[in-house]
This record gives C-alpha cells, structure tokens and sequence, in this order.
C-alpha cells in the first residue's frame, strides 16, 4: 500500500501571470504557499480475484478492464503515462476540502497520483521534476487551460516566490522573512467557503481569451508580487498594506473576464469588507470556491458572525505548511504484484 499526501495552496499574488499563453510572451511570477489541509491518493495492486481490472474510487466508483475505460481524466492520463497496463490497480481518493473551489485541487491531485503511482513503480522523484510531470499532464495530455503555479506549489511546499521565463525555465525561491512576520502575515489571513463550486478551466478560458486586450491589468498584477514581498519581507512597511494590495489585485482580477465573481460573491466581499475585512480575494480562476480575507485579528470574530448571513458560507481555520506532496504510507513488503 502506498499513499502520497499533497497540501492545498492559496496564491496570493500573480496568478493568470503563469498561464502558458502570457508566459511565452512576458513571463510571470506568483507569490503563493501550500496550506495544512491536504488530498490523499492511496494506491496497491490489486488482486487478480476480481472481475475488474482497475478500481478508481472518488466522488464515484469506476471499476474497468482497461485504463482507456476510466472516465476520471487524470487518472486515465497518469496511469497511460506511466503505462500501468499490464497489472490490476486500486486507487483511492480523499481530501480535506472540496474540489472545484479554487485551492489547487486538480493539480493537488494529478500530483499525488503521480507521486503515488511512481512509488509504486519504486521511483523517487525530486520536487521539481515531480511538478513539471504533472504541468505536462494536465497542459499537454489532457490539454486543459491552466497555468502552473499550483503545481509548483503543491509539490514544493511552504511560502514561495516562482518565477516564469519566456524561454520556459521557471525558478522557485522560498520566501525568506522573520519568523514573527510570517506568523503574522498568517493571524491575518481568514478562508470562506462561499458554497459555489465551479469548473476552473471554464473560467479560465474567458480570462485567457482576454489576455491581449488586458495588458496593462495583467502587467500590474505581475507587479504586486515584488510589491508584496517587500511588504512582508520589510518589517518596517505596516502589514495592512499586505490587505490593500490584495484589494487591489482582487478588483483587476475580476475585471479580466465577467465570469470571475458573481452577484452573490460581490455580496459576500462588500459585507466583509463593511465589517472591517481590509482586503481579499476568490482563490483560483473565480466563479466560486474559496475566498481568502486579510483581516485585522480583533476583527475577525465580527467578520464570522456577520457572514453567517449567507447560509452556505463556511469558515475554514488552517495554517502554513512546508512539506509539500509526500509519500506517507510505503509498505512495499505488501506491494504483491500478480502475474
């Protein structure tokens, strides 16, 4: 038995900079960190007793003869990719937070079944091989529009700055900053659940499409993520700043594309913001998921009790992590492959 461990990440700055189709053009930075609630693949063989081959269970349960059968998108490329074709496999899925909701998810997934997979094979491999692995899954296999930041994130861990070059190299530098400031930076910060769920690459597609005619927009989030930096790196700058900025980068995001926010979510940002929220954002594409406030710590039980209004909003405590995707579970002594 074999089960990987992969964290879900908030960025904060510099997202839609590491797109593909912006990068091979201007390059991008992101300014992001893994968090403490977590996806988990578990993976074995399985035994040759069954009248199935493969079982993939998630939201559903798929069990098939061939890999070309699985309708789950990810685990049809991976297993492909990996060619597991001649022995029987299990694979399960868990997480601690839903998907669809703008913390990385898919690519926490495609991660963790990579790194899952690879394990079973007795394979190893480094953080960032790992996540250009998962980058070529998602953008070249499955063909879908996402960028590369939570990849990148998800398998690193901790608080990092990445950089995205127009020849295709990328770098990823951990943030380094006293301890008290990022403890700081984190009693500041507070996750919603808004409810709504939505397919990222669909949102994704008209912000994209508008890339060209958003140049300037796009440009000045690339430069919030030094200006953030600064501010968490230079104990001398008021942290509040931290909160303005992401209100300002909020109010740019949602004007790339009008599928970003919705009424109910604009709802929801004025309401926080009335109660004392100093900035904020919807994580990921937008359309729905999580939203990440900054918010004064003496504030913050105001802000809960307000937002109770909504009836589907749920807060989400959490904290940093460093780890990134890990193998949890190795067990290779029960790891019976069946000829």
């Amino acid at each position: 038995m074999i089960i990987s461990r992969t964290p879900f990440r908030i960025s904060f700055f510099g997202g839609g900079t590491d797109y593909p189709q912006w990068i091979e053009k201007h390059g991008g930075a992101v300014f992001g960190t893994s968090i403490n609630r977590y996806c988990y693949v578990s993976c074995r063989y399985l035994p040759p007793f069954f009248e199935h081959k493969y079982r993939i269970v998630y939201s559903k349960t798929e069990m098939t003869q061939t890999i070309d059968e699985i309708h789950h998108p990810v685990v049809n490329a991976v297993l492909n990719h990996l060619k597991y074709h001649d022995k029987g496999l299990e694979i399960h899925y868990d997480a601690d937070l839903p998907a669809r909701a703008g913390l990385g998810s898919s690519s926490a997934f495609t991660v963790g079944a990579l790194n899952a997979l690879l394990a079973l094979k007795g394979i190893s491999l480094p953080r960032y091989p790992l996540a250009e692995k998962a980058i070529f899954i998602e953008q070249k296999v499955l063909k879908e529009v996402v960028g590369s930041q939570d990849q990148l994130l998800t398998t690193h861990g901790g608080i990092n700055h990445i950089d995205f070059f127009p020849d295709k190299t990328t770098s990823v530098h951990p943030v380094i900053a006293p301890p008290h400031r990022i403890h700081a930076l984190e009693d500041h910060l507070m996750l919603f659940f808004t409810g709504f769920s939505r397919f990222a690459s669909e949102v994704a597609k008209s912000k994209v499409a508008n890339f060209s005619l958003k140049k300037k927009s796009m440009h000045r989030i690339r430069e919030m993520v030094d200006e953030s930096l600064e501010i968490v790196q230079n104990e001398t700058i008021d942290l509040r700043y931290f909160g303005e900025l992401l209100h300002e980068a909020w109010l740019l995001k949602r004007g790339l594309s009008h599928k970003i926010s919705t009424k109910a979510i604009d709802e929801i940002y004025a309401l926080a913001r009335k109660e004392g929220a100093i900035g904020g954002k919807l994580l990921g594409a937008g359309g729905g998921g999580f939203m990440l406030l900054f918010v004064s710590p003496k504030d913050q039980e105001r802000i809960k009790k307000s937002l109770t209004r909504f009836p589907k909003i749920l807060h989400i405590p959490f904290s940093f992590e460093n780890e990134g995707s890990r193998i949890i579970v190795y067990h290779p002594s029960g790891m019976i492959s069946y000829d």
